[in-house]
Parts: structure tokens; C-alpha cells; sequence
């Protein structure tokens, strides 16, 4: 018989499955981790007081503070157009050459439409763990190599994460790489409220000469579960016109560069 983990790693374990997939019943962990449900009952109390989860009937969903993590759709319909223009400012950092990794989420997703539409960009080399980004710079194929992580499919986010998909990117380097999240703060970093995700951020923070971090306004400001990279680990943020300008005072103050897209 399986030797059950002591609480504090069986409740980490249990987190890391929550943020995999977003939702996990009481019976399934209980299976997983060899426990009774009476015990997964009392792990997720304790995880939902740290608002790290939140229960719901029959299992729990990921919490902080309640956040539900929207799906690709849903996000690519919240700031739109704030969105565009942190692409448009993003993309115009790019030279023909040069090898970049493109992070998955809706603001690299423009992005990638963005580098797409420099029809004078040649030979650049695109890494990137999004199926749906992968698909909108095939157009730019030959002038664009596109290189796909490959990996486990996360549903409802179209990424490429663990097992498999940090091996590529242990492998190579890039001149820069742009980085999504769900969190930006002075004190709290770079952060991202699924964890798988943020894992292989953080692996493509430290993949790239230089790491851009895309957000519009609404991050700024908020910290959740899983830790990309401290404030001084990233090179710089592109944030868009709904950005508090408290906020960016704040993490200029703690010497982070922070370009505004108009």
C-alpha cells in the first residue's frame, strides 16, 4: 500500500492538480493521493482559508481570492484593443535575425498577428508554447521559423505545458522573449494564477537575453499563486492605457522599466 505524503506536500500536490485543471472533485483526489475523502475535505478547507482554492460542490476550483482563470476566449475579449496597441509596441522592439519566444495568452497572441504584419521582418525565429499563436504566424511561413515546444495540452488555454515542455527551451536561447501573466507588483513579481504555466514561464524567463513582460492595465498591481520572476529578473514591462498610474509609478520605483502603449 501506498504510503500517504505528509499534509503540507499532499495539499501542494494537490494545488498543482487544481491549477492543471482548473476544477478536480473530492473523489478523484482522494484516489490520487490515497487518502479518504474526509481527508481531501479537511486539505481543501485548509487551502480554501488560504484562498489558494476555492470549494465548490463536490471539489474545489483555483482560487486567489476567488479568480477563476478565464479561458482563451473569454480573455481575448477583455481589452481588446489595449491589447493591440501593447502588440503594435512589442512588435516594433523585433529585427530581422533575431530569435524570440512567445509566451502563451491573448496579449502574445497579438503579438504574434503584430509580427505577422511586418511583411518587411525575414528570418525570425518564433519559440512558443501556444497552439493558437503557432497558427497565426504559419502565414508568415518562410519568412518566420516556428518552432513549437510540444508538451501535455492544457484545455480551454490551447498551451503546451509539462511533461516535455521546458526540454526544448533547455536546449536553446533566445534573443528575447515576451512574456504573459496575470499579476505584476512591486514586492510580489511576476506572477500567474496557474501554476504548470507559470513553471514554464519562468524557464523562458531565464531561456532569453532579455524578457519583456506584456500586461494590460488590469494586472498591475495584483499578485496570485504562481511565481514567474522577481521584479529585477525581467527587463521591462509593456502595459496599456487603463494602467494605474499609481501602479507604474510603483514598480518604477522598484526599478522595473515600464513603456506605455498609447
Amino acid at each position: 500500500m501506498t504510503e500517504p505524503l505528509p499534509a503540507a506536500l499532499r495539499r501542494e500536490r494537490m494545488l498543482e492538480l487544481i491549477g492543471q485543471h482548473g476544477f478536480m472533485r473530492v473523489g478523484d483526489l482522494s484516489e490520487a493521493f490515497h487518502v479518504s475523502d474526509v481527508t481531501v475535505r479537511t486539505d481543501l478547507d485548509v487551502l480554501d482559508r488560504q484562498q489558494s482554492i476555492r470549494r465548490v460542490h463536490g471539489g474545489a476550483v483555483l482560487g486567489g481570492g476567488g479568480m477563476r482563470e478565464p479561458s482563451f476566449e473569454e480573455a481575448l475579449e477583455s481589452s481588446a484593443e489595449e491589447k493591440r496597441h501593447i502588440a503594435q509596441v512589442a512588435a516594433a522592439t523585433v529585427e530581422s535575425g533575431a530569435s524570440l519566444i512567445l509566451d502563451v495568452g491573448t496579449t502574445t497572441t497579438a503579438i504574434a498577428r503584430a509580427l505577422v504584419d511586418r511583411t518587411e521582418l525575414e528570418d525570425v525565429t518564433v519559440i512558443t508554447n501556444g497552439l493558437t499563436i503557432a497558427l497565426e504566424l504559419e502565414k508568415a511561413i518562410p519568412r518566420f521559423q516556428v518552432i513549437v515546444t510540444g508538451g501535455s495540452l492544457r484545455p480551454l488555454q490551447h498551451s503546451l505545458v509539462e511533461p516535455l515542455a521546458s526540454v526544448l527551451l533547455d536546449r536553446m536561447h533566445a534573443d528575447l522573449a515576451f512574456i504573459g501573466c496575470t499579476g505584476v507588483h512591486p514586492a510580489g513579481g511576476v506572477t500567474n494564477v496557474n501554476l504548470p504555466e507559470a513553471d514554464l514561464k519562468r524557464v523562458m524567463v531565464g531561456a532569453a537575453s532579455r524578457a519583456i513582460v506584456v500586461a494590460d492595465g488590469s494586472k498591475l498591481g495584483r499578485t496570485h499563486l504562481g511565481r514567474i520572476a522577481a521584479i529585477d529578473e525581467v527587463d521591462e514591462l509593456i502595459t496599456g492605457a487603463s494602467a494605474d498610474t499609481a501602479a507604474i509609478a510603483g514598480l518604477r520605483a522598484a526599478g522595473l522599466t515600464v513603456t506605455l502603449a498609447a
